[in-house]
């Protein structure tokens, strides 16, 4: 029998993210507020601050703004976030943070909640988003091409670089995001990153998004995602491809 969910009340993050309700009106209607923030947020404090730090040739002045548009968006679209697990992390160590993906909640919310400067890895496809796609290369979020395997290997070792220089990256392990209630087959490429440059993968599992705003659901509603912060995983001893397996 499955389980029923109450949209109304708050405790809608005590769902089983398995749990796909049936999108109401209400639920359509916040998804386009959702959107509509979103699109705000990338004109008000995208266009004007990319401009500016172009102009000024510092590009690392928009980190900043990023993270409070990303801190913002959650906060508007009603999601809060509860984040365990960061007691396990060496605040002078860079990592791969490796997790899963069924909502665009969770690239907003890896990369504010991670509580260090990190990049992305994304689909090429956000380079088309206006106003995001430019702003994407000022803070270290590499868009990659999957269905192209040069490019991207390409791209996880510009990524690579990067995190020898003690910048720490996000990737969702999954490539994409998965349906409700689903995980996907993990990709190689993170592990892949985190053995070349010698630093540990974090493995992080972000809870009940897709019940706040599933893929292909079309709707969304408030309540609260988890972040969880498991202990880092050495790859000191990481060496063959089967040691990456």
């Amino acid at each position: 029998m499955k389980q029923a969910v109450n949209l109304s009340d708050d405790n809608v993050n005590a769902a089983h993210s398995s749990t796909t309700p049936r999108p109401t009106l209400s639920g359509r209607l916040w998804y386009w507020w959702c959107l509509t923030a979103a699109a705000l947020l990338l004109l008000v404090l995208g266009a004007v601050p990319i401009t500016f730090c172009w102009l000024a040739r510092r590009r690392e002045w928009l980190y900043p703004v990023c993270l409070h548009g990303a801190k913002w968006w959650v906060a508007l679209c009603g999601v809060k976030v509860k984040v365990s697990g960061l007691e396990h992390l060496d605040p002078n160590q860079p990592y791969v943070f490796t997790a899963n993906h069924r909502s665009y909640l969770d690239t907003t919310a890896l990369f504010y909640y991670c509580g260090r400067r990190v990049g992305l890895l994304g689909k090429k496809e956000l380079l088309k988003v206006p106003i995001l796609g430019v702003g994407m290369g000022f803070v270290n979020i590499l868009a990659i091409d999957r269905s192209n395997i040069e490019r991207a290997r390409v791209t996880t070792q510009a990524a690579t670089d990067r995190i020898r220089s003690g910048v720490s990256y996000g990737v969702f392990a999954e490539g994409t995001r998965a349906k409700p209630g689903q995980l996907l087959p993990f990709k190689k490429g993170s592990f892949y990153m985190a053995r070349d440059a010698g630093v540990p993968v974090v493995p992080v599992a972000i809870k009940n998004t897709d019940v706040l705003m599933g893929k292909g659901v079309g709707a969304a509603y408030p309540g609260t995602m988890e972040l969880v912060f498991l202990p880092p995983i050495s790859t000191v001893n990481v060496k063959t491809d089967e040691d990456v397996a």
